[in-house]
Order: C-alpha cells, then sequence, then structure tokens
C-alpha cells in the first residue's frame, strides 16, 4: 500500500505550486530540437534552445555520431577506469585541452556531473569557497558535496569578493580556498568580471574556478570566457559542457594535468558511472573541430542575438543587462511571466517562462535564444508576435 504520507505531501506541494504559477509543464518535441519545433502539431519558432550554434542538428555531427556508432557500438560498456575508455574519449579530451588551451582536459557525462565532480575531489571540510550568489545549481550542489565552508558574495561585487576573502584567509581557518564563478549568467546573459577575480585570487593566493557552460563555444571567438579575456593561464578550473553550443551532451573540466590526473582517481562521476557513448564522443569532437577551424557560426550567432535585442528593445520590453546573445524579458510576476509565454505559444513562438526556483521571486521573465540557425524572418515574426502579445497584456504601451 502507497504511503499516506508521501500522497499528501505530493498532493498539497504540487497544488501550491500550481496556485503560485510556479509549476512547469514539459512539452514534448515531436521534431529535432532546431530553429522551429513541432510540438502537439503545432510549428513554433523555438526561442527556447540552449542550440546556441544549431550543431544538434548539423549533418556533420550526424554522420560522425552514426559512423562511431557503427564502429564502437552504442555505449561505452563500462566506466572510464574499467574498459570504457575508448580511444574517441581520448581523442577528445586532446582536442578539448588545444580547444580551451590547457595542458589537460577531462570528459564528463554531463555539466552538472562536472561540477559535483570537480570540486569535490579538491575541496573538503577544511576549506572554504567563495561563491557569486547567482552561480548556477550544479555548482551550489557540488559545493555543498564537498562540505567545504560556502561564503556566498554578492553577484559580481568584486569588494564584497575581496572583503570576503580578505576575511576567510586572515581567519587561519581554511586550508584552501576557491572562488568559484559562472563565465557566462544564463538567466541575464551578463559576464562574469573574471580580469578583477584573477586579481582578487592572486592577491589571497585562492583556486579560481569558471564553469563555461553557457560562454564556450559564445565568447572568446568561440574558446569561451576565459579566452575572451586572455586569461588562460590564470584559471585553475575551466568547466564546460557538450550539451549547448556543442550541439551533443557531456561536460569537460579543463586545466593542468596534474588536475585532470587527480580527477581520473578521485572524482566519484568519473569512477562510478559508464562512459558517454562513442557518438556523443565522435560528435562533440567534430563539433570542436568545426569551431577551431571557422567562426562562422559564432559570428551568425552574434548577429541573430544583437538583431533580436534590438528589436524587444526598441517594442519597450525590459531586456535587462545582457552582454551575449541570452536575451531575457523581465516581467516580474510569475503568475503574469506564465500567462506572457502562454500567450505567445498560442501565437507560434516557443519561449519558456523562467521563474523562482531557478530565478529569485519577483524577476520572472521569458528567456529567449537566437541561434546560429535562425533566419532574420523567423526572428522578424517572432518580433511582430511579441509586439501584438505586449500590447494586449498591457506590458507593452
Amino acid at each position: 500500500m502507497a504511503s499516506k504520507v508521501l500522497d499528501q505531501f505530493l498532493q498539497e506541494h504540487l497544488a501550491d505550486l500550481k496556485s503560485k504559477g510556479l509549476y512547469n509543464v514539459i512539452d514534448p518535441l515531436q521534431s529535432a530540437n532546431g530553429p522551429m519545433i513541432t510540438i502537439a502539431g503545432k510549428e513554433l519558432i523555438n526561442l527556447s534552445s540552449n542550440n546556441y550554434l544549431g550543431l544538434a542538428t548539423d549533418p556533420r555531427l550526424i554522420e560522425a555520431a552514426v559512423e562511431a556508432t557503427k564502429k564502437y557500438g552504442v555505449g561505452a560498456g563500462a566506466v572510464r577506469t574499467i574498459n570504457g575508455t575508448l580511444e574517441l574519449h581520448v581523442k577528445l579530451e586532446e582536442k578539448l585541452a588545444e580547444f580551451k588551451q590547457t595542458e589537460a582536459a577531462i570528459a564528463y557525462q554531463s555539466g552538472f556531473n562536472c561540477n559535483m565532480a570537480a570540486i569535490s575531489a579538491v575541496m573538503d571540510k577544511d576549506d572554504a569557497i567563495l561563491s557569486d550568489e547567482l552561480n548556477h545549481a550544479s555548482i551550489i550542489d557540488g559545493c555543498r558535496l564537498s562540505k567545504a565552508q560556502i561564503i556566498r558574495f554578492n553577484h559580481s561585487d568584486i569588494d564584497d569578493l575581496r572583503a570576503k576573502a580578505k576575511e576567510a584567509k586572515e581567519s587561519g581557518r581554511y586550508k584552501k580556498i576557491m572562488v568559484i564563478t559562472d563565465g557566462v549568467f544564463s538567466m541575464d546573459g551578463d559576464v562574469a568580471k573574471l580580469p578583477e577575480i584573477v586579481e582578487v585570487a592572486e592577491e589571497f593566493d585562492l583556486i579560481t574556478y569558471v564553469d563555461d557552460a553557457h560562454g564556450s563555444g559564445v565568447m572568446g571567438k568561440g574558446a569561451g570566457t576565459v579566452k575572451h579575456f586572455g586569461l588562460s593561464d590564470k584559471i585553475d578550473f575551466q568547466i564546460g559542457t557538450l550539451s549547448k553550443a556543442i550541439g551533443v551532451v557531456g561536460g569537460y573540466v579543463a586545466g593542468k594535468k596534474d588536475l585532470i590526473d587527480w580527477l581520473k582517481v578521485r572524482s566519484r562521476p568519473f569512477l562510478f558511472s559508464t562512459a558517454l557513448t562513442p557518438a556523443d564522443v565522435a560528435a562533440a569532437t567534430k563539433a570542436i573541430d568545426i569551431l577551431m577551424s571557422s567562426t562562422d557560426l559564432h559570428d551568425r550567432l552574434w548577429n541573430n542575438g544583437n538583431y533580436l535585442k534590438k528589436g524587444l528593445k526598441e517594442l519597450g520590453f525590459n531586456i535587462g543587462e545582457s552582454e551575449t546573445p541570452i536575451t531575457p524579458c523581465m516581467i516580474g510576476d510569475e503568475s503574469q511571466t506564465q500567462e506572457f509565454s502562454k500567450r505567445l505559444y498560442e501565437e507560434g513562438v516557443y519561449a519558456k517562462a523562467i521563474v523562482f526556483p531557478t530565478v529569485p521571486k519577483g524577476t520572472g521573465r521569458v528567456r529567449n535564444m537566437p541561434t546560429a540557425a535562425h533566419t532574420k524572418e523567423m526572428l522578424d515574426r517572432a518580433l511582430n508576435i511579441y509586439e501584438k502579445v505586449g500590447k494586449e497584456m498591457g506590458i507593452l504601451s
């Protein structure tokens, strides 16, 4: 017999989320996740994908995945440390190190796994972590898993970071202190102040850790936020995903060879989770090759991002302080945000409402992600729909 306590808990809390506009409905796609998608038989302009460069449907990646599957099978068959490391994994990691300008790299099954793996493999209960208050949930969970003292600093506030770093260092309580930040903050599109963070790190001998999930392929002509600022030799941990701009699935850590060697023997997702599939590894390697050989997709992404931002701003929408193609339309109230997203959907635009707990309460927004694969015609249609719905709902005058 099912637990009555569990049933009551679930019913009460689900009803509470729905009443507050915080319940997220998942819409299955009937098509590939491209610039246009099909949901429930309806074709929509897709502005919710992290497929920044359109590589998830690129024929070159599909061909690489198919060939790898034919040769190596559909699964790696084991964890990396037993016999799940294929020659393909080694090639990918060598390519990633070259791409990120580091001595070595290690691939994981997801970007979330990277943060769970890397932080807890190096930091422990005798250490402290200075973490930006808007860092991604996977960073927060990785910090918790490490059992280190977590010291949050105000978002991109270098004075607050310096003060807290000084206090932590002078307390004498910690063996090691790390500073962690996203490279690009995924919900607002702003960029971390990495040069200033590095200055603080050098002043107080902090370990530096940048999660560049939304910067790789986007910033620094594709090589990421660290490269954008010319700091490849100053950042200890560069984290990235293979599932956003790269278009596949997985994640990686890039850094010094000794660090990567340590992660191979001490990071639990590497030790206890089956390796990435041959298809994923081959496709991701092909994507890195494409990014290293041409900036065409990167440039198209930025052109489309700037075009959409300009159009939304001219219509009168509040698009926040984004410095990247990520374009939030700030609404505020959670229920109104959900309704706005629903009306966009009805008119032909798929742009998901982002509300608490993904963002702070009262800062609901519709997050738009133009990609390299969108055409100007698609973006113009989207802007026309935004204008219509915005005026209907009183968001625009």
